[in-house]
């Protein structure tokens, strides 16, 4: 009689549990099915349909349309503008990658030292990054302007009118204007994210390194850059992928001219798309950018990954 008084409360504990898996899986389902819905119809729906698009020739009004395989894929090295756009697209991204990281550590070594104004600092470094790219290319298309623009009214102000020129309407220099200001909007994103891991760092290993002899160059190089690897990871990674998939910037201040000269991947699939009316072409385009990005960012989720496995 008393077993049997035991084992009761077991049992029941047994069917309370089983009953919970039951339900809570369910209960869990019904809490995400609306985030999943969106995440379907908003961004599985469109890359699907995007995907079977690129392998047609659709030109984006008409109802019908012919399924060309492989086709718009094959011709994409063919096109001319698609290389340069390819080639336009690398330097792009090595040089708003490489400027901008290196400026942004150095203004976060700088602010997570003994500065006066800290607060007022990073706001000023960082306030270009949350400005309209609009009003940034406005801005900057100003500055440039040939006839009025600061740039080329100051060169001749101190006597080197020889060098003003139209910066954003010849082949040689349009590219590099553009990424000037690129560069200079960029620059708050790692200088926030390289100033949290720096104060992340403890000071005791500086003491200890500092009592043992290290120059400031030694525990820059030995200390400081290791610490600061993840925050490597995740500013190389989002740079890549913003790097490369630029358009808003480039389409306002230079439409992806003069002629090609700054045409990119993103600026010529939506030529393709809503000038040309290749709908096919452009989005076969557009699965290419994608999956470049793709690539680009699996480092950094493999990276994060065995961080939070250890």
């Amino acid at each position: 009689m008393g077993t049997a008084t035991l084992e009761a409360p077991a049992v029941d504990a047994a069917v309370a549990r089983r009953r919970r898996r039951k339900y809570g899986g369910i209960h869990a389902w019904l809490f995400a099915l609306p985030a999943l819905a969106v995440y379907l119809i908003f961004l599985v729906y469109p890359a699907l349909s995007s995907l079977w698009f690129s392998f047609t020739d659709w030109d984006g009004l008409s109802p019908t349309y012919n399924v060309v395989g492989l086709e718009n894929y094959i011709n994409m090295p063919k096109d001319p503008v698609v290389i340069q756009a390819l080639i336009n697209n690398i330097i792009w991204t090595v040089i708003t990658i490489v400027f901008p990281v290196v400026i942004g550590l150095a203004l976060a070594i700088l602010l997570n030292g003994k500065v006066r104004g800290k607060p007022v600092l990073r706001l000023i470094f960082y306030t270009p990054a949350v400005l309209p790219l609009v009003a940034i290319a406005s801005i900057w298309g100003w500055l440039y302007n040939p006839d009025y623009g600061a740039i080329n009214s100051f060169l001749r102000l101190i006597g080197l009118g020889s060098l003003a020129q139209p910066w954003l309407g010849q082949d040689s220099t349009a590219l590099a204007a553009v990424m000037v200001p690129a560069i200079w909007l960029r620059v708050g994103f790692p200088m926030l994210l390289y100033l949290a891991a720096l104060q992340g760092i403890s000071q005791d290993m500086y003491e200890a390194a500092t009592v043992d002899g290290a120059t400031k160059s030694q525990q820059f190089w030995h200390i400081t850059m290791p610490s600061l690897r993840p925050a490597h990871y995740i500013v190389l990674a989002l740079s890549l992928i913003d790097s490369f998939k630029v358009f808003d910037l480039i389409y306002a201040m230079t439409y992806g001219g003069p002629g090609t000269a700054t045409q990119v991947m993103g600026t010529w699939m939506y030529f393709n798309v809503f000038q040309y009316y290749q709908a096919g072409y452009g989005t076969a385009i557009a699965v290419v950018i994608t999956i470049i990005a793709i690539a680009v960012s699996i480092p950094y989720v493999r990276s994060q990954t065995k961080e939070h496995a250890v």
